[in-house]
């Protein structure tokens, strides 16, 4: 009977892919902490909901500003040291809040701060952390090896993380985030390990490669001008934006629904949270099975359909146990849809590219997340709090009509050469 350690990382993907996972999950853990205790503090120094909400808007602006060159600056450098230096930074962040905090001299203007300067760090960690994978084990591995970062996402940032920082904020303020400092430091030390340093193919500044000294505004339209002439990778980031916006716009006002037109309350708009985290792990078990006797293709559409039929299903229902229970498949298929919607890219996209399409992937995400929750507020304003639902039901069905069939050649599509990953012996 294979290990614990063998069912969650086989030893055929290699020592290194065991440490980049531990880094991964232990980062992970820390920032779960801050994703209930960063709210929490600005809440403790201020009422205005503008400020409030600018603790949010911090979490999406990095992205939209440094998120391309994120993504240049990954190909361009050793990934795993770029992963380690912006993980560093995000300790110092951290590390300063906490003595801010202890000596009692934190206010609201610095704690903004320290979320948009964490944030611009976070931005280059998980551009750069996206492309180690593919240069660490084989192109049939990568399914599960998404799963596996996939499922340390959930379980520490989305499900024990948040109440562990919600725990340690009653303790005192500081707490949580010397909690984190320390979670982001041993998730250095770990991704140190690794035997294998992963550099870009077209080499590093430091090799004296001409390319790497062209203007970094050069590298990014580089990288534009490969994934528009590239129908099935683009197809998918265009998938992913549009989906993100419909998805967002009743997101944006999830908490109203749920206390106002639910009647759950704090407590049960925390229950829908927690619910859409326990489905993804549930789906985590599941993963291998799927993998090894469903196409991706027919995973993909089946997702999709299931996302059209949430939003439907959540703008019919009036009963908090039945958004419990939509909650939960949600949280299940919306982990299916990463981890393959990740492998997919990750396998079409040459090596020295991954940074750049990644960042493009990324900031469409939350260009979708920005506009998706402005659209959203305007609807709920101006026609209720289930008009958002119908909106982002009608809007993914339609999507969903248009990108049916292109789905398989997305799928299909062949690596261009110079996609395939260096190996790695266990």
């Amino acid at each position: 009977m294979p290990s614990l350690g063998e069912l969650v990382a086989p030893r055929r993907m290699g020592r290194d892919f065991r440490w980049l996972l531990a880094s991964s999950w232990t980062s992970n853990v820390g920032d779960g902490v801050a994703l209930a205790a960063a709210p929490l503090l600005i809440a403790s120094m201020t009422s205005s909901p503008l400020l409030v909400a600018s603790g949010a808007i911090l979490q999406f602006l990095p992205w939209l500003i440094f998120g391309l060159h994120a993504g240049a600056i990954a190909d361009r450098f050793d990934r795993r040291r770029l992963v380690m230096v912006a993980n560093a930074a995000r300790a110092v962040v951290l590390a300063a809040l906490c003595v801010f905090l202890v000596t009692g001299t934190a206010n609201i203007g610095i704690v903004l701060a320290v979320a948009f300067l964490y944030g611009t760090a976070e931005v280059f960690v998980d551009t750069a952390g996206s492309t180690l994978l593919p240069m660490l084990v084989k192109p049939a591995d990568l399914g599960i090896g998404n799963a596996r970062l996939q499922a340390g996402y959930l379980v520490a940032n989305q499900f024990a993380g948040p109440p562990l920082g919600a725990f340690l904020f009653a303790a005192g303020s500081a707490w949580p985030f010397l909690v984190e400092v320390l979670c982001v430091t041993l998730a250095i030390v770990l991704i140190s390990r690794m035997a294998r340093t992963p550099v870009p193919p077209r080499g590093s500044a430091a090799d004296g490669d001409s390319a790497s000294r062209s203007p970094v505004h050069t590298d990014i339209a580089e990288g534009l001008r490969w994934l528009w002439r590239n129908p099935p990778v683009r197809m998918l980031v265009i998938i992913i934006l549009v989906f993100n916006v419909t998805w967002a716009a009743p997101w944006g006002v999830l908490v109203l629904y749920a206390t106002e037109h639910l009647h759950m309350g704090a407590i049960g708009y925390g229950a829908l949270t927690t619910a859409s985290a326990a489905g993804g792990i549930l789906a985590t078990v599941s993963f291998g099975w799927l993998e090894r006797h469903v196409s991706f293709a027919t995973l993909m559409r089946v997702v999709l359909s299931l996302e059209v039929l949430m939003h439907l299903a959540f703008a019919l229902t009036t009963t908090g146990w039945v958004a419990l229970v939509i909650m939960v498949v949600f949280g299940a298929y919306a982990f299916v849809w990463a981890t393959i919607s990740t492998t997919v890219r990750q396998r079409l996209v040459p090596a020295q590219l991954q940074g750049r399409v990644s960042s493009v992937n990324m900031v469409g995400v939350f260009a979708g997340l920005v506009i998706g929750q402005a659209l959203g507020g305007v609807i709920a304003q101006l026609w209720g709090l289930t008009a958002p639902w119908w909106f982002a039901f009608a809007g993914s069905a339609l999507t969903l009509l248009l990108v049916w069939r292109p789905i398989s050649h997305i799928v299909s599509a062949k690596p261009v050469e110079g996609a395939e990953p260096q190996s790695n012996e266990p």
